[in-house]
């Protein structure tokens, strides 16, 4: 689990006076649960569920490998942020290992400062990201596997389109 508790201790280096960089911490399973969350302050971080286009949730395509995402919110917020897999202790033989990845990350204000952030254009274009299809808003997403809780769907039957919800919020 070494990963996953310098990542939790990342999120806590923070003295008053000397604040470090303000990372957030998350830990997923395959379905997208978020287990463990953790944020100084306001977080960007999804309560339940997350977004598709998130490289967290594409971690279990490639154990042990870190990925780099620059992230935008719908809110204009941009993130710099890495995602892995880790191992869980061991185990019973037979018993089957679940699966977890962590994602950790900053405002890229505060990414400049960090060795990761080589070979990213922090002024560059993000993956636009949402706190999970039911909470997005973006219309365009062609992830979206609902359409965002209290909208209404939009059915035109001469008219396709690239995503497979269109709704309104009225």
């Amino acid at each position: 689990r070494g990963l996953e508790q310098v990542a939790h201790r990342l999120t806590t280096l923070h003295r008053p006076g000397a604040r470090g960089v303000p990372f957030f911490f998350l830990r997923v399973d395959r379905a997208g649960t978020v287990s463990k969350r953790f944020a100084p302050g306001a977080s960007p971080l999804p309560v339940t569920g997350g977004c598709a286009l998130w490289h967290v949730y594409h971690a279990f395509d490639r154990p042990g490998e870190i990925r780099r995402q620059l992230v935008e919110l719908e809110d204009g917020q941009r993130f710099l942020t890495l995602a892995r897999t880790i191992r869980t202790a061991a185990l019973p033989w037979g018993v089957p290992r679940p699966g977890f990845a962590i994602g950790i990350g900053c405002d890229v204000a505060h990414a400049s400062s960090l060795s990761w952030n080589a070979g990213v254009e922090l002024n560059g274009p993000a993956t636009p990201i949402g706190p999970g299809c039911a909470a997005c808003h973006r219309a365009a997403c062609r992830q979206r596997g609902a359409p965002p809780a209290g909208a209404h769907l939009a059915f035109d039957e001469r008219q396709r389109v690239l995503t497979p919800f269109r709704f309104t919020d009225e």
